[in-house]
């Protein structure tokens, strides 16, 4: 499984144009994946800001959802309003949240260079310290 929190700022005067590619993103992906448990936009308390939790069944799932037709069309456009992005992977307290564990997994043999490209950039980077107390 893979999930993250994406701490977005966009760019000032394009909160309303982000807000349409995150109701598009949102659709396009409740409908055309299969493997996605989690995918949700919220704004934040700062102005500008927004947070999206992805979960997906497995990190090869999360990267077949950064490379869909859906995802890879909407990137010009993330990339106009967008002004910062951090991705931090997080993990579910077992017992507090339904999601399973974040595991990292390498792309499949065979893979686009795409998918490759992608699965070294966002590679699930567990925290040391989360195995401790798995």
């Amino acid at each position: 499984m893979a999930t993250l929190l994406a701490h977005i700022t966009v760019r000032p005067g394009t909160e309303e144009r982000f807000e349409e590619i995150a109701r598009t993103l949102y659709e396009r992906t409740h409908t055309d994946e299969t493997d996605v448990l989690r995918y949700e936009y919220w704004r934040g308390a700062e102005e500008r800001t927004y947070y999206t939790l992805l979960s997906f069944t497995d990190h090869r799932a999360f990267i077949e959802h950064q490379a869909s037709d859906h995802h890879e069309s909407a990137s010009p456009a993330i990339g106009e309003v967008v002004e910062r992005i951090t991705l931090e992977w997080v993990d579910p307290i077992r017992g507090a949240a339904d999601l399973p564990e974040t595991v990292m997994q390498d792309a499949p043999d065979g893979s686009s260079d795409l998918v490759t490209k992608y699965t070294d950039s966002y590679a699930a980077r567990v925290a040391d310290w989360w195995l401790r107390i798995r």
